[in-house]
């Protein structure tokens, strides 16, 4: 059971971020944030189901690690940390969890006699 990202689809989701953080460069951090936030609930909503976690982690790591490359481009004078930026990840962005149930767990319906409505 597992819903396994294709590899071609991750790589083209993350180009189409890393393009669209080169647009939100200058935008406040915060806004960006957030912004990212909504981008892996939506990932979540979709891959976050039993026995796919290390999928989710690894999205995240490379989604954070964009942006972190992309905040160090703003300036000669890099000041952006992983510390900092894993702050803004706690403040901003969905706690990595399954979301969905096991298909049997999903599916348990109890019926009575031969009747499909319980």
């Amino acid at each position: 059971m597992g819903r396994k990202p294709v590899a071609k689809q991750m790589r083209r989701t993350l180009k189409r971020i890393k393009e669209e953080l080169r647009r939100r460069m200058h935008v406040k951090v915060a806004h960006t944030a957030k912004w990212l936030g909504r981008v892996l609930n939506g990932w979540l909503n979709y891959y976050a189901v039993p026995n796919s976690f290390q999928y989710l982690s690894r999205f995240a790591f490379r989604l954070e690690r964009l942006w972190l490359r992309t905040l160090r481009r703003r300036s000669q004078k890099d000041r952006y940390q992983w510390s900092r930026i894993q702050g803004l990840r706690t403040k901003y962005w969905p706690k990595l969890k399954i979301r969905h149930p096991w298909p049997w767990q999903r599916f348990a319906v109890t019926t009575q006699g031969r009747s499909p409505v319980p």
